[in-house]
């Protein structure tokens, strides 16, 4: 029997922090970051310290028997750029060459309302 879990993925420029949740999300499975992987701080958002936080992220899960994942990632959003960091898709990538089945990938980046247009009148 395969379980599911939740992996929220926060990508900025200088971090990547990454969080596996039961699907209630109450619980917390696993955690792991960037920067628990690199020495530089300066590292800590790139495709190497996320390739390797997945790597842990996924060895944890599979210990407890998880097998199929959901993926949440996330940006700095807002006023910011909505754009994410280098490390989300190597963080995915990796998470699926480490033997995990992605069933779902969503992208629930915020969205500020001075982003959004609204419609006028004519």
């Amino acid at each position: 029997m395969s379980r599911r879990a939740i992996v929220n993925i926060f990508s900025s420029y200088n971090n990547i922090l990454m969080t596996a949740t039961d699907l209630t999300g109450a619980e917390t499975i696993t955690t792991c970051s960037g920067g628990q992987m690199v020495k530089s701080s300066k590292d800590s958002g790139g495709q190497f310290a996320a390739t390797r936080a997945a790597e842990k992220l996924a060895d944890a899960l599979k210990d407890k028997e998880f097998t199929q994942l959901i993926v949440k990632y996330r940006a700095p959003g807002g006023n910011l750029s909505n754009n994410t960091g280098p490390g989300a898709q190597a963080a995915i990538r990796a998470l699926t060459r480490a033997g995990m089945t992605i069933t779902r990938i969503e992208d629930v980046t915020p969205v500020s309302y001075t982003h959004l247009t609204l419609p006028t009148k004519a």
